[in-house]
């Protein structure tokens, strides 16, 4: 615990003017963000005696070691940039946040040729515009199945269009009238785009001048007893109507408002918002935060504003907001609204009327909502203090482990072995810091030898970032008798990769002659760092902060018994890490296993804390089967071409799209294969090589009829050698994932 006195500023360098400040810990990582109109008498607040503070200011002032702040010109100014440090930094003491869950937006691909109509959900894309959020996306697909009666707009995704147009023939939709069909001409781009455009002014609000037109259409319709047509317009009008009705006029007056209301305890918060949009409810969502800083209601529908509106701007940000409680000073927040949406916001109280009415109703389930959230287990803050609690009590640990790393290795058989690393901060998982591996050292299965090299990689870049940093005079490890850091021996720098569901993370290994599954390719791999300058580099983040791997956890699990735990804790000994705690969790009877111990610590069924470990193992394990699957399926798919160097997807799908398959490339020559676009002599007589020392494998044979299957089939994956695969091959791959 620090000492705040020890890194106070003298009054007399802190300026007297508008900007942002931060607090780093010992780590040089942010842990607290924010904007003041006077830095000096602000950051004074800080530095009185600890027991006037409120007790989480106290514990964010103890926890940092240093602070430091940047002078802007007006309050304006500091609300921007306090927002975009919390976004990059994400500070563990400031608000944050959280969706209850992923709301679904109706959106339209305005920026597409023919734009479609769709279900979208998190992060918004430029040219597409978003009507919503709806709490269901049942409720969008209803709406829009009403709606393309009148806007036939395309819905279909690229694939189907495509293929469409390449048979000539649309899809059902077309065929029912509910798709004006551009795949197959029936319309122009130019007419398409106006429907798109007719399509979003309905749905913003402006209703009523296509029902007066199609009821004008209707009447004319039938003064030229034109009785089918007329019909199949009163039929429309009733679609728009019946699509309207879903969502009830609130606000008589056609009001585009944004209505925020807060629930809160002593704990936590719960933030509702409500879109109404032409006096009619469009949309609501909610978000739900734990209090880590002393705040006031203003102050939560502060930071409610900069999460709602902080990447909007023109139309989605209404000209309306209501709010229960004003920010103080009210007047650089509204400016900074007025600035996103380009022309006056309201920001104030409702006070009477229907106003006052929908924001209490908001207020309902702004409290309906925090009370759901306090019956959800792994959110409860109280049953995460006692989880972590049970956990440092059972380990004899001096205190909570506030951050918790698990790791885990996954393998098919001895193939494609790889781990993963897993990090739970405060009981919660932090996915931007999570971390994949793959196994280098040596080939086979072993897991206990993967655990040994995966724990002293990662700590070696640990090290060598505390060495960097000067926390060591010697400029080696923390023992006098630890070994030195070879810069050879640490891993290339991290970069971001996705897994298959969505969780980010990023591989800490360079490239392996297996092939790696990174979409992004590595910096370098672990032999290129061979001088101090260059690993000093891949250490650092653009701005000097130190990468993820330089934050040390107080607890490493393992996935896995007495072995693993072993070759854990004997990677960190040789090292020279004792400060950390290893502990590993057994699958058959969830027992806890700690180093030098013969028998292992058994935590009740009903342990909070077992539950923890239990979600902190089954996420490393999930995380690491999805990275060896995706690495599986690379491997299953790669070709004679994939082995070719210099050779990109583009390439490979020109070749084969022009040679129809691999093996009618085998057989060309090199003249032939210099006639595909962008295939130079060099680059022709590389691949004529490759497929000649790849050899063909024995032709497929039906079973049923005994006939030999050519491979005249074009190949339009690109990495596929268009080998066939006997009926047995996957069965004989297939084995026992761990």
């Amino acid at each position: 615990m620090a000492d705040p006195s020890s890194y106070r500023p003298r009054p007399g360098d802190i300026p007297d003017s508008p900007g942002v400040y931060r607090f780093r810990d010992e780590h040089r990582r942010v842990i607290y963000v924010g904007k003041a109109k006077s830095l000096r008498q602000r950051l004074a607040n800080y530095f009185q005696d600890l027991a006037n503070l409120h007790p989480r200011t106290r514990t964010m002032v103890t926890t940092a070691a240093s602070v430091e702040w940047t002078v802007v010109s007006t309050e304006v100014e500091a609300l921007q940039l306090e927002y975009s440090w919390i976004k990059e930094y994400d500070p563990r003491f400031n608000v944050k946040y959280r969706d209850d869950k992923s709301y679904p937006y109706l959106a339209v691909t305005m920026s597409e040729q023919f734009p479609r109509v769709q279900v979208m959900r998190g992060h918004k894309k430029k040219g597409v515009r978003y009507f919503g959020p709806y709490a269901h996306a049942w409720a969008i697909r209803d709406t829009v199945d009403l709606l393309l009666r009148v806007f036939p707009v395309r819905t279909c995704s690229a694939g189907v269009f495509k293929n469409a147009a390449r048979t000539g023939r649309p899809c059902l939709l077309g065929y029912i009238g509910k798709c004006s069909a551009p795949c197959v001409g029936r319309i122009t781009p130019e007419d398409h785009q106006e429907l798109a455009e007719d399509f979003c002014d309905f749905m913003a609000g402006r209703t009523g001048t296509y029902l007066r037109r199609l009821e004008r259409q209707m009447m004319e319709a039938a003064e030229e007893m034109e009785y089918e047509r007329a019909a199949r317009l009163r039929d429309d009008i009733e679609a728009l109507k019946k699509a309207m009705e879903k969502n009830a006029v609130v606000l008589a007056d056609a009001t585009d408002a944004d209505l925020i209301a807060v629930a809160e305890d002593e704990l936590e918060a719960a933030v509702q918002i409500f879109h109404v949009r032409g006096g009619r409810v469009r949309g609501q969502r909610g978000w739900v935060t734990d209090k880590v800083e002393e705040v006031t209601t203003g102050a939560l529908v502060e930071h409610a504003l900069q999460q709602l509106y902080g990447e909007e701007t023109g139309d989605a940000v209404p000209k309306e907001v209501l709010v229960p409680a004003l920010p103080e000073p009210v007047e650089p927040v509204q400016e900074w609204l007025t600035g996103r949406r380009g022309s006056n916001v309201s920001l104030r109280i409702p006070q009477r009327g229907d106003k006052k009415a929908l924001m209490e109703t908001v207020q309902r389930n702004a409290q309906q909502a925090l009370a759901l959230h306090k019956t959800k287990r792994a959110s409860d803050l109280t049953t995460r203090s006692r989880a972590l609690e049970e956990i440092a009590e059972a380990l004899d640990l001096d205190s909570a482990p506030l951050r918790i790393e698990c790791y885990d290795i996954s393998h098919l058989q001895g193939d494609d072995v790889v781990a993963s690393m897993v990090v739970f901060e405060d009981g919660l998982q932090r996915k931007s810091e999570y971390r994949r591996f793959q196994i280098k050292g040596f080939a086979g299965q072993d897991d206990v030898r993967s655990m040994h090299e995966v724990i002293t990689r990662r700590f070696r870049r640990y090290l060598a970032e505390k060495e960097r940093t000067g926390e060591w005079a010697d400029g080696t490890s923390a023992d006098a008798s630890g070994p030195e850091i070879p810069a050879t021996d640490i891993p290339a720098a991290d970069v971001p990769v996705t897994d298959g569901t969505g969780t980010h993370g990023s591989d800490a290994a360079g490239p392996s002659a297996g092939g790696s599954s990174t979409p992004a390719p590595l910096a370098d791999g672990d032999a290129a760092l061979t001088g101090t300058e260059v690993i000093t580099d891949s250490l650092k983040d653009d701005d000097g902060r130190p990468r993820k791997f330089a934050y040390p956890p107080q607890l490493v699990v393992v996935d896995g018994g007495q072995p693993q735990v072993a070759a854990a804790r004997r990677a960190l000994d040789e090292l020279g890490i004792d400060d950390i705690a290893v502990c590993g969790l057994a699958k058959r009877l969830e027992e806890v296993w700690v180093p030098g111990e013969d028998d292992p610590v058994v935590l009740p069924r009903t342990s909070e804390g077992l539950y923890l470990l239990q979600r902190v193992r089954d996420e490393a394990h999930r995380f690491a089967i999805t990275y060896q699957r995706t690495k599986r399926a690379k491997r299953f798919r790669a070709g004679p071409l994939d082995d070719v160097p210099g050779l990109g997807e583009t390439r490979k799908q020109a070749l084969i799209k022009h040679f129809g398959s691999v093996k009618k490339l085998r057989s060309a020559t090199i003249e032939q294969i210099q006639e595909v676009p962008g295939i130079g002599r060099k680059t022709a007589e590389t691949i004529a090589v490759a497929l000649a020392q790849a050899a063909p494998a024995a032709p497929a044979v039906n079973t049923a009829t005994g006939e030999i299957i050519e491979d005249e089939e074009p190949d339009t994956t690109g990495g596929s050698s268009g080998e066939p695969v006997t009926a047995g091959a996957p069965d004989e791959r297939r084995g026992q994932e761990t």
